[in-house]
């Protein structure tokens, strides 16, 4: 089979105006990056306001492991199978971060025939959306420290200054640096550091804002450092929130792109799932719902990570309800999650894939919590078994869960019909959505709900830095925020090694931090890296490019 970018050079894109009319987009309404990819005006918003929204359906996942789940291939897939059968869906996407990308997970634009396109162009630069969010992360970071080298009127302690500089790359060497060396006119001596552009509370205050007011005072609301007697610094404070937002003027515009099968498909923002919330812009979704019957979205990682705050945080703040829930799961994975190791996933093993079942339980359980009807779909593998695909769909029939083989990496939409169907018809089941926690229970209810309902774990643990935290935070009256807890995406714990469904554990919570602009409160459970580092043989040494421009290499 050709690589996924092989397949994708060799799409027949429609120009983008094309890819609008579908959706009732005027060309005034656009505003083009090139031929295939386009930023969506504010004029439109504000035209299709009063329009009804469609059905909102999120995909999610089994906890991820090395055999893979393909979540992103289903949603484009599924997004392309909907339109196979008569119905007007949309796309709605996070955008792809370039540290992945020539690291070792790679981009975010689906796999084989099921792919978002230019896929070379949304796995690189894009519109700039990431180069603006870094742009705006960083001239805070300069305002920090020119402010204390200026006199220091706020009085900041340079010791607890906590809000880091970032770059949209896998560079480990950044992530504890000392800035302010070379003498009096370079600055104060202080100890910073890196994080990944994806992980910046800017990028999540970017997909949470509702406009570009909202934006400007959510900005304005990051806590960036303590004074000398311990009062808040916040970047209003350094009036710097206004500037911020300039740079941010477009990078808050919904980004227009589309499928192999030129189904529409939104692409915008990308907050890491788990330092973060790990879902595409409200502004993208909420558009999205104007313009389409079916709105196709995927939240990262698990859904312990993922959904959860998709639900508990994005829906809580947008206002919005889906429709149905899609677990996605592999029977490769499952067997992974049932103890063989990923070079024998492959290979048949019913009792293997049995005891991996646990896992995909749990998260539909977990699911059907939020009172959302939940399907199930398989990512199919050639190397699947009758037998074994006949266990999982013996297990949804007995567990009340709709269940469909999906084969869209490899026939792209077609290979989709029958989820698609299920789908529809699961989005006009009884519905009774509600966030599993309220944000006026104290933090730690709110964490030990979280842990108990959908991690199940038995409780909670905190270091002495954690319990110093919270109080601090509801010292500062924003105890009142949902919760948003970091933790290894790997396993329902937050031990990477408890594979399957671990139970009797505690969750070990080492740090809390406030994440005032973005409105959630950060629950650091075990270690959490926020700049990842390159591999021995990153991606990065696979991507070259030819005399006619010609990429190869990149997936």
């Amino acid at each position: 089979m050709l690589t996924d970018i092989e397949i994708a050079l060799q799409a027949k894109k429609q120009p983008i105006t094309q890819v609008a009319q579908q959706l009732g987009i005027q060309p005034e309404e656009l505003e083009p990056y090139g031929h295939y990819k386009a930023k969506l005006s504010d004029e439109l918003a504000a035209r299709v306001a009063g329009n009804p929204d469609g059905k909102l359906i999120l995909v999610t996942a089994i906890n991820p492991t090395p055999a893979g789940e393909g979540k992103t291939t289903i949603t484009v897939g599924l997004g392309q199978a909907m339109n196979k059968i008569g119905k007007k869906a949309i796309i709605a996407l996070r955008e792809p971060s370039l540290g992945p990308v020539f690291g070792i997970k790679g981009g975010a634009a689906g796999g084989g025939y099921s792919q978002v396109v230019p896929m070379e162009d949304i796995n690189l630069h894009f519109t700039g959306d990431m180069h603006a969010i870094t742009a705006a992360n960083n001239l805070l970071c300069a305002i920090v420290d020119n402010h204390i080298q200026q006199g220091n009127q706020l009085n900041i302690d340079h010791r607890r200054i906590l809000f880091k500089r970032c770059m949209d790359m896998n560079d480990r060497a950044l992530r504890n640096i000392n800035v302010g060396l070379g003498g009096k006119i370079n600055g104060i001596p202080r100890e910073d550091g890196f994080q990944i552009t994806v992980a910046s509370e800017v990028m999540a205050i970017l997909c949470l804002a509702k406009d570009l007011q909202d934006l400007k005072e959510r900005l304005g609301k990051i806590l960036v450092a303590y004074t000398f007697d311990n009062q808040p610094v916040y970047a209003k404070d350094l009036q710097v929130n206004g500037a911020m937002a300039v740079l941010l003027k477009d990078a808050i515009k919904p980004n227009l792109v589309q499928t192999l099968e030129n189904t529409p498909a939104l692409m915008h923002g990308g907050p890491f799932a788990n330092i973060a919330h790990g879902c595409n812009s409200v502004r993208a979704t909420r558009l999205a719902l104007k313009l389409a019957d079916y709105t196709i979205t995927e939240a990262g990682f698990g859904s312990d990570l993922g959904a959860e705050k998709f639900m508990d945080i994005k829906c809580r703040y947008a206002g919005l309800t889906p429709a149905t829930i899609v677990v996605v799961a592999t029977i490769r994975a499952l067997k992974y999650n049932g103890g063989v190791p990923k070079a024998e996933t492959g290979a048949p093993n019913v009792e293997a894939l049995k005891a991996g079942l646990c896992n995909l339980q749990a998260h539909v359980e977990n699911m059907k919590k939020y009172g959302v009807p939940v399907v199930v779909a398989i990512n199919k593998f050639a190397t699947d078994t009758e037998e074994e695909i006949k266990v999982l769909s013996d297990y949804c029939q007995a567990n009340d869960v709709e269940f469909a083989l999906a084969e869209v990496f490899a026939k792209g939409g077609e290979g989709g019909r029958e989820l698609a169907e299920k789908v529809v018809k699961s989005c006009e089941k009884e519905n009774h959505f509600a966030p599993i926690y309220s944000v006026e229970l104290p933090i730690k209810e709110k964490i030990l709900k979280i842990a108990q309902t959908i991690y199940g774990a038995a409780g909670v643990t905190y270091s002495a830095a954690a319990e110093k935290s919270i109080k601090e935070i509801e010292k500062l009256g924003q105890d009142k925020l949902p919760i948003c807890i970091a933790k290894t995406q790997y396993s329902l714990s937050d031990d990477a090694e408890k594979l399957g469904r671990p139970t009797g554990f505690q969750i070990s919570v080492r740090d809390v931090k406030l994440s005032a602009g973005a409105g959630f409160v950060v629950v650091l459970a075990g270690s959490i890296m926020t700049m990842p580092g390159l591999g021995k043989t990153p991606a990065a040494y696979k991507i070259d490019i030819d005399e006619n421009g010609t990429i190869t290499g990149l997936f």
